[in-house]
């Protein structure tokens, strides 16, 4: 047992730094995978028929386009990026690609959360400001966007697990962090130990983002 805890002591800089690699990764996907998520995913839901703002065309192309990229498993989307990334951001490989390709399979995961939550607003209270005179773009700011707001939230909660997820691969194309740190130095070398630590780390980690997200949406809701 001394043993064990002299080893895992041992491997705790290293496991807090790539912890701190994981969250940093973590944060800039949900940044920019998020954001466009969210205009997408808004965008599809006033776009749609009977929508704020109907327009069939718009609707059918971001339809198509989420529907095309969501299935696609993260690990052969990291390598068909590698080309696009080198155009876009000047390299195929380290923790910019890695960034870089999950902010765009977010967008498009979170695209559909974000649809699918802003479907359960009550369309009572759409008709009602329509009836009082407010426009399109004022219902989606003050009404839409606000009355589906604790259900996003959970929403985005189960995003930012799914994005830890998809950072697990980061090593594929030299990125750092947890997963990476897992499967070099644990799994290759034959050491169970770092595996497993860098394991309940990223356990931790998903408790307390479900947690905080849990917290936040009761607390919306119940205003």
């Amino acid at each position: 047992m001394n043993e064990l805890i002299d080893q895992i002591t041992g491997l705790l800089p290293a496991l807090l730094e790539q912890t701190g690699i994981t969250l940093w990764l973590v944060a800039l996907s949900l940044l920019f995978g998020g954001s466009a998520g969210l205009v997408v995913g808004t965008a599809l839901y006033v776009t749609r028929k009977g929508g704020v703002l109907e327009q069939p065309i718009v609707f059918w192309v971001l339809n198509v386009l989420v529907n095309t990229f969501r299935p696609i498993p993260f690990i052969i989307f990291l390598a068909a990026m590698q080309p696009i990334a080198r155009l876009v951001i000047g390299t195929g490989i380290g923790n910019e690609m890695i960034v870089f390709s999950i902010a765009i399979a977010a967008t498009f995961g979170i695209a559909r959360i974000v649809e699918q939550n802003l479907v359960s607003v009550d369309p009572g209270v759409i008709e009602a400001a329509r009836a009082m005179g407010a426009g399109p773009w004022r219902i989606i700011g003050t009404v839409i966007l606000p009355e589906a707001f604790g259900p996003l939230i959970l929403g985005f909660t189960f995003a930012i697990v799914a994005l830890i997820d998809m950072s697990a691969v980061a090593g594929i194309v030299g990125g750092d962090g947890l997963g990476d740190y897992a499967l070099s130095y644990g799994f290759r070398q034959f050491e169970p130990v770092v595996t497993w630590s860098a394991l309940v780390i990223i356990i931790i980690i998903t408790q307390i983002v479900q947690a905080v997200g849990n917290g936040l949406s009761r607390l919306v809701l119940r205003r």
